[in-house]
């Protein structure tokens, strides 16, 4: 390659690279690696999957000479780590095998390793330049360590008049083809999805990813009263992604081994968070009901909107969307985007920050 690239586009690559991994690193971040000398681009590598090689080990894998690694430049879009988990540390392999400099994404907001990475390179020899680049990836990874929750996204679709039922008690099927594949795209970034009791009855819905086969399928989070009045024949049990069931009473009843049962007096939407974050899901996808997600709107939780409008009225006394307590102050998202999904229109908003 004759063209000798800026560090800016050494690292758009490594992202090109990092992407490779996504739906497949679970709880882990997307990282990619690039390794240069004399403005010759020797190997490429990326983090493939929860529990295997990350990105700079991967990236060190792939060159024809491990020695090509002696004097080199790797670009690495997050900070490489400094502890044993599931593999051992980079920042000490990148070290032993004489990289001389490393330029890097972004620093690891994980305290396990932020700014850990670095200080290990530089005590090692190491030159590390922290670069001045835009990540787009990695925003639940991110938002989890930064905000100590997952972030939280709600999901519905309406008519035009603001209803997503027309019936109380019934479900209402609101949007086509395009919009359903649409949503199955956002479930598949989801490390977890919640519904409420309400929802579970009336839909009885899988909450699972159809058309992709996920090696980590999100978790399917039902909020219940009493999880011994569950029916065995609910299509939610039917298929093998992990369920937690949260219930107020304790399992008296034996229930398929995906099955994980939490208990507590109440759940509210900062007990449910709590919980979430304790286990270490980074993103949650609230789809129901009405009522769940107007609770975690009038706590302040609600991070991402996804809204799907259908081209109907339904009028009379169909059910409203958000559905609950009044909020105490208007909540304003921003970064509006629209885009037509066959005979629907998808709306989606975040909030700032």
């Amino acid at each position: 390659m004759d063209k000798i690239f800026s560090d800016k586009e050494y690292l758009a690559l490594a992202v090109t690279e990092a992407k490779k991994g996504a739906k497949r690193t679970w709880q882990n971040p997307l990282v990619g690696a690039v390794i240069v000398r004399d403005g010759q681009i020797l190997a490429t590598g990326y983090h493939h999957q929860f529990g295997r090689q990350h990105a700079e080990i991967n990236a060190l894998s792939h060159l024809a000479d491990l020695k090509q690694a002696q004097g080199a430049t790797m670009y690495v879009t997050l900070e490489p780590c400094c502890h044993t988990g599931k593999t051992p540390p980079c920042a000490k392999r990148l070290v032993a095998v004489g990289i001389k400099r490393v330029v890097i994404g972004q620093l690891d907001p994980n305290p396990i390793v932020s700014g850990k990475g670095v200080a290990l390179l530089q005590a090692g020899g190491v030159e590390v330049v922290i670069a001045d680049y835009p990540m787009t990836i990695n925003q639940a990874y991110n938002f989890f360590y930064r905000q100590q929750r997952p972030l939280v996204t709600v999901k519905y679709a309406m008519s035009l008049d603001g209803k997503i039922n027309y019936r109380t008690g019934e479900r209402t099927l609101l949007t086509g083809e395009a919009a359903w594949q649409d949503s199955q795209k956002l479930r598949a970034t989801q490390q977890a999805i919640l519904i409420g009791e309400h929802t579970l009855q009336v839909d009885d819905p899988q909450l699972t990813v159809r058309q992709q086969i996920l090696i980590f399928p999100p978790v399917r989070v039902v909020v219940v009263r009493d999880v011994n009045q569950l029916s065995p024949d609910l299509a939610l049990f039917q298929t093998s992604a992990p369920i937690w069931l949260l219930s107020q009473t304790q399992l008296q009843q034996t229930l398929p081994q995906q099955v994980t049962v939490f208990v507590r007096r109440e759940w509210t939407p900062q007990a449910i968070i709590a919980l979430l974050t304790k286990k270490g899901i980074q993103s949650l996808l609230v789809e129901g009901g009405s009522r769940l997600q107007a609770d975690f709107i009038s706590q302040n939780l609600v991070d991402k909107l996804v809204v799907y409008v259908a081209p109907k009225i339904l009028g009379g006394q169909g059910l409203p969307a958000v559905s609950g307590p009044a909020l105490p102050e208007l909540i304003d998202f921003k970064r509006f985007t629209y885009q037509a999904v066959g005979a629907d229109l998808r709306i989606s908003s975040q909030r700032e920050g």
